[in-house]
């Protein structure tokens, strides 16, 4: 066979290795750390500045409708870019985030971490270079001396590859609660 005709196997919508898969799991520890820590602008270091972050609305539903339990595009608790996070940050640096001073305790627990390559048919934009990783994600926020929340969900990210690390261009957020007991959703997740 030519070198002309010889191309690269393709590695679209195949598991990451192992190496890859580690660097995954550290760059979620390292942002864990960084949103636990409260610095947030070191954490929007981290984002792609096409970000795309959204986290839709559920209800319940039966069986049969579970298709319709998560929310069209429209209905969101975020629809967010790195734009409206940077403002955000700066809200909460400014000490005008009411909701958010003093500052919550958070924690982020990340866990069952699956990453592949993108598969750039089902995802335009993105190429085979991209990882698209699922993961699991328990955050406990405690904040004053008696509020504490905990929000369970599922995180679904494109992850780019750059020379200087992993960075965020989607996450979409899905919590496993429907109504949120918490008095405000200041997290970042």
């Amino acid at each position: 066979m030519s070198t002309t005709t010889r191309t690269r196997a393709s590695q679209a919508g195949q598991r990451a290795d192992r190496d890859i898969h580690f660097d995954v799991e550290q760059f979620y520890y390292t942002e864990a750390e960084l949103l636990d820590d409260g610095r947030f602008t070191d954490w929007l270091d981290l984002l792609e500045e096409d970000l795309d972050y959204w986290m839709p609305t559920r209800t319940n539903r039966l069986r049969r409708q579970q298709a319709l339990s998560v929310a069209s595009r429209g209905e969101a608790d975020y629809d967010e870019t790195k734009q409206s996070l940077a403002w955000r940050v700066r809200r909460f640096d400014s000490g005008m985030a009411w909701a958010e001073d003093p500052p919550s305790r958070t924690r982020h627990l990340v866990t069952n971490v699956a990453a592949h390559h993108v598969d750039p048919a089902q995802h335009p934009g993105f190429t085979e270079d991209d990882l698209l990783v699922r993961s699991a994600f328990l955050v406990y926020r405690n904040r004053l001396e008696r509020e504490e929340n905990v929000f369970a969900g599922r995180r679904t990210d494109i992850l780019r590859r750059r020379p200087e690390g992993l960075h965020v261009a989607r996450r979409e957020i899905l919590l496993d609660q429907n109504i949120l007991q918490s008095k405000n959703i200041s997290t970042f997740f």
